[in-house]
């Protein structure tokens, strides 16, 4: 997609692209057709059970999808997008292609929905006629545009809205005439007209029931065309859950008193009979699975896109292609093909468990992937809207129960498909465009080696941690910062510690050095330590740099902590030289002698003036990652507050400065942080700078010894200067 395109699609919000999807596709055939026979059998408390049971396996990953939609740039194609950037394409592709194939398979049962609803009114037509006319119609408004689509959708609420107002002008006319204590008990489990009124029980009557609690993922699946799909999904998913809940609570209570036991079995029209205006409830029958056929063929067309986009499919860019309002259009023709042919089949009984299935075993991997993304405990996964670790564990096990409620054969065939579908695609060298969390695990696994080989390879930025190199020859002044260096590298970091000194036969820096790793190591930190004998500080700590170049558990920063003693032109500056040399990130710290570290409640940290480069449209945000990553690091083990600020000395520029911070701010899940921008001169303003705790500033490749001083003075605090080594990234 080229970026002009780009520019022309039509993007929705909450209400229009997430919130009435949803809520119209959980608001189906099944609530208007076999609600009543739900209530029939189990009672009305069996129906409150069933409900709740099914509504809080649906929570529960919309949860886990509300964390993982907050912690990533969602690109298009919902559940197969937030995979596939954690697991990768193959893990992606092998839940999207069945996915995909499914949700064409519902469209056509949502079509053959509309039909039966619409022969109850016209028997006379002839179904497959009924069938085409729909089909039509479905791809005419799906394939001209979303926004389309969804006005459409808004009509139907309508109709549905109208459907409900029929039902409580019933029961307000004294539709509810069995007594509440007849009403409120637990089922006898009949069976069905299918069955001869055999018997049933719970369990059946559940998986009849739970195919209507699916749907979340409608909204998801515009996650492309949201303005704003970090806020949307979440949002719009969430109150599609909780609207849609209360109105199958309220529903199952007014025909359970409306209706005697045997007209809720027998009769699945009955809300039809026991409404003020019967033809609203047929009206809001069609209107239903008509949302849903075109929720569905909206949404799968956008998830056949997503997977051209990356050429996980055989004529990838052919399905990737959009028409000049962005609108994918091949995937769209693709779609209709598809569900064309199925069509013809008829009857696709045999293949709709599957449809429900597949919805279940993407449930559960959305689950999976907060899951690992919380066991890693990786600084890139800092979700906006946070859950407890229970919640994807209960949505896990949930969707993996439900599926073999409803059918335990046909969830080992949907699980073999999908493994097939991943053989085949890890076959294929994709490339993936984005780093996933796999590298994470990988890391993790690594690490968890390293302290018993001393050995990791080499880390990328969603695996990035603190690893920190800290050259020392004065004990007193490392233990003046261990807590400083403990709250960069805790939890998931590192401390080595490089003692510098010359050689002398009694020598106990070696064991000083240990005891205090041993100390890192007992808060939590994994710290070793090593000493080398030289005369020359500089040239001992470079040569140490060097050698640790081949290992596979390498420091990624170089800590300076800046003393009175230290020579800085002749000992710091040629460490620094040197690690930007070998791209090492460098924090030079600087202790104030009486404010040292403060109360720990509030850090500055110091935006560059980036006159005529205000974009941030890519990864690339200059000397700042590193900066932002310690700040972060610090803020959360401190429980303190981040202040980014920005001084630039032009006042046109003041609105592109303020933009910027709140992009950056956005782009880097940074929330509670605050922002300034003020206009004048640098050196005149941190004299009234706002106070803080620590200030960081950026570092260039010169660096004076007065300005560290100066500002160190002019802030009236302890200061960090950070200089990035190119390989950590705030956005990851």
């Amino acid at each position: 997609m080229n970026g002009d395109s780009s520019k022309k699609i039509k993007k929705f919000g909450t209400f229009g692209g997430v919130f009435t999807p949803t809520l119209l596709t959980i608001l189906g055939v099944i609530m208007y057709l076999r609600l009543g026979w739900v209530v029939g059998n189990a009672g009305l408390l069996g129906a409150w059970l069933i409900i709740l049971i099914s509504f809080l396996i649906t929570l529960c990953t919309a949860l886990s999808m509300s964390a993982i939609t907050t912690n990533i740039r969602i690109g298009a194609g919902g559940a197969y997008a937030i995979v596939s950037q954690a697991l990768g394409l193959e893990v992606g592709g092998s839940l999207g292609i069945p996915r995909y194939i499914s949700q064409g398979l519902a469209v056509t049962m949502y079509i053959f929905g509309f039909r039966e609803g619409w022969l109850a009114i016209f028997p006379e037509h002839n179904a497959f006629l009924v069938d085409i006319v729909v089909f039509v119609s479905l791809f005419t408004i799906a394939y001209i545009s979303a926004n389309l689509a969804i006005k459409t959708q808004f009509i139907i609420m309508g109709v549905i809205f109208l459907s409900f107002v029929s039902i409580i002008v019933a029961a307000y006319n004294g539709s509810m005439e069995l007594p509440l204590s007849d009403s409120l008990s637990w089922g006898s489990f009949k069976g069905s007209v299918e069955n001869g009124f055999k018997g049933s029980d719970f369990w059946i009557v559940f998986a009849v029931f739970f195919p209507a609690a699916t749907g979340i993922m409608a909204g998801a699946n515009m996650s492309g065309e949201l303005k704003n799909p970090k806020k949307s999904i979440p949002s719009g998913t969430l109150w599609a859950i909780g609207v849609s809940f209360v109105i199958y609570m309220l529903l199952a209570f007014w025909i359970s008193r409306s209706a005697s036991e045997e007209e809720l079995l027998t009769n699945y029209y009955v809300m039809v009979d026991k409404a003020y205006f019967g033809p609203l409830i047929i009206a809001g029958v069609l209107g239903a699975t008509f949302s849903s056929a075109l929720a569905s063929i909206v949404g799968s067309s956008r998830i056949l896109f997503a997977m051209g986009e990356h050429q996980v499919l055989p004529y990838s860019k052919i399905l990737s292609g959009t028409s000049d309002t962005g609108q994918p259009r091949n995937a769209m023709i693709v779609t209709g093909i598809l569900i064309f042919l199925t069509l013809l089949l008829r009857n696709i009984n045999a293949v709709a468990p599957l449809v429900t299935l597949f919805f279940l075993i993407t449930y559960a991997m959305i689950n999976i992937v907060v899951i690992i993304e919380q066991r890693l405990g990786l600084i890139s996964y800092r979700p906006i809207f946070k859950i407890h670790k229970w919640v994807p564990w209960l949505g896990l096990i949930s969707s993996i129960f439900a599926m073999f409620i409803i059918n335990p054969s046909i969830s080992l065939i949907s699980f073999a498909i999908v493994l097939m579908v991943y053989w085949y695609l890890s076959r294929q060298n994709l490339k993936t465009p984005f780093e996933d969390v796999r590298s994470g695990i990988f890391v993790s696994f690594a690490e968890w080696a390293a302290k018993h080989t001393w050995g990791m390879k080499k880390m990328q930025q969603r695996a990035w941690k603190a690893n920190l190199m800290v050259p020392v020859r004065d004990v007193n002044g490392l233990k003046g910062s261990f807590e400083f260096l403990r709250n960069i590298a805790r939890p998931k970091g590192s401390i080595k510690l490089l003692g510098i000194e010359r050689f002398t036969e009694h020598s106990t820096l070696a064991l000083e050095l240990e005891n205090i790793s041993a100390s890192f190591r007992e808060k939590g930190v994994f710290s070793s330590s090593t000493v080398i004998n030289t005369d020359q500080f500089a040239n001992g700590i470079n040569y140490g740099s060097q050698a640790l170049q081949g290992a596979f558990f390498k420091p990624n920063i170089m800590f300076l902590n800046l003393q009175d003693h230290d020579d800085y032109n002749n000992e710091i500056k040629p460490v620094m030289k040197e690690s930007m040399r070998l791209e090492i990130g460098i924090l030079l710290f600087n202790l104030h002698t009486t404010a040292l570290l403060g109360q720990r409640n509030t850090i500055n940290v110091w935006v560059s003036n980036r006159k005529g480069n205000w974009e941030l449209g890519g990864w690339d945000i200059g000397n700042l990652d590193l900066s932002l990553l310690i700040a972060y690091k610090l803020k959360m083990n401190w429980e303190a507050s981040i202040r980014m600020i920005i001084v630039v000395d032009d006042p046109k520029e003041e609105d592109n400065a303020k933009n910027f911070l709140k992009r950056l701010k956005s782009l880097a899940r940074l929330p509670k942080t605050l922002t300034e921008v003020h206009v004048g001169i640098f050196d005149e303003f941190v004299l009234k700078a706002p106070s803080a705790d620590l200030n960081i500033f950026g570092m260039q490749e010169t660096l004076p010894f007065d300005f560290i001083k100066n500002m160190t003075t002019k802030t009236n605090s302890s200061c960090l200067f950070v200089k990035d080594s190119g390989h950590e990234s705030i956005l990851a």
